[in-house]
């Protein structure tokens, strides 16, 4: 077997939480990201979706060091990277890119497109002189901008145009990974199917290996290979996407499926849905046993004493569920 690319090992991002400005105190600890193990084949893209706050976005910014582990590991193309000096670790960075959510927020205002998109390939030494020009003028053609726009700065292009900016810094260098942080969901719909079929175009025609990351279940399904569901720091179900999509074994899958909107009135009205209990709980104060109990339409006492682990349904197909022959 191929070995995976992505190696994610017990992965921990925990974040202490102080009171008081002169004597400060330890109220808890924030644990965003506790205890995900995933691997993300060559090639292979690998959607992770959950609910705001359940940990997607810290988990992609702890694998490429933007956030510090707590624990665990991350290995990258069979070594491990999660302890690596930073002069070690720079060497890596060409090969591991993230796209940022915001369109907005993600570009310098006082850089034209140009310089954005040239910085890194003078930071890594990639090109120089003319050479720059020419990749420059390459990138915005891949990404289907014209190359005169490129001495424009950020705040003269719409929102989707600036997410083909961004697709286009973190392509500048040619990685073997990108992990796209919900660069669809800060997008007008109609501008989403955009961007979603230039991923999926640069996908095929660069053979990239992705970790996309969304909320959105549907959006997920349509570009991955296998989904993740995430949810309060912790892998609840991992399967291909069509079995996760179509069969879900989860209660909180089940839940995200039920929520997707049907553009048949007559199916969306007669549909039943997954009702939850509550708010989610906070990653200061998690539910003892599994995580998602207080909130589970089929919970039971047993539910709240013990942490289930990732089972095997068949065909590769995972769920986190005392209750996994009975769904």
């Amino acid at each position: 077997m191929t070995r995976p690319l992505l190696e994610l090992r017990e992965l921990r991002v925990h974040f202490p939480v102080y009171a008081g400005l002169v004597r400060r105190r330890l109220l808890g600890t924030v644990r965003a990201v506790d205890g995900v193990s995933l691997d993300v084949a060559p090639g292979e893209t690998v959607g992770l979706v959950g609910e705001s706050g359940c940990g997607k976005s810290t988990l992609a910014r702890a694998v490429v060091r933007l956030v510090p582990c707590t624990g665990g590991t991350v290995g990258f193309e069979g070594r491990e990277i999660s302890a690596l000096r930073e002069p070690a670790f720079r060497a890596i960075r060409p090969r591991l890119q993230l796209i940022f959510q915001d369109p907005y927020a993600s570009l310098n205002p006082r850089m034209t497109v140009f310089d954005a998109l040239a910085e890194p390939l003078r930071v890594h030494g990639l090109a120089d002189g003319r050479d720059v020009l020419r990749r420059v003028s390459d990138l915005m053609e891949l990404v289907g901008l014209a190359p005169r726009f490129m001495r424009k700065y950020p705040h003269e292009f719409s929102g989707g145009q600036r997410q083909r900016i961004a697709i286009a810094r973190a392509l500048a260098l040619e990685p073997k990974l990108v992990i796209a942080d919900e660069p669809v969901s800060a997008l007008d719909v109609s501008v989403q199917a955009q961007i979603l079929n230039l991923i999926a175009r640069l996908r095929e025609q660069m053979g990239l290996t992705l970790l996309f990351i969304a909320h959105d279940l549907s959006v997920v399904h349509y570009l991955s290979h296998r989904i993740a569901v995430m949810y309060l720091g912790r892998l609840v179900e991992l399967g291909p996407a069509g079995e996760v999509f179509h069969r879900p074994r989860h209660p909180y899958t089940r839940a995200l499926i039920s929520a997707i909107p049907v553009p048949d009135p007559v199916r969306e009205k007669t549909r039943q849905r997954v009702a939850l209990h509550d708010e989610p709980a906070s990653p200061l104060n998690p539910p003892s046993g599994c995580p998602f109990h207080p909130r589970c339409p089929w919970a039971q006492p047993r539910c709240a004493e013990t942490v289930p682990p990732l089972e095997s349904c068949g065909d590769g197909h995972q769920a986190a569920c005392i209750r996994l022959d009975q769904m």
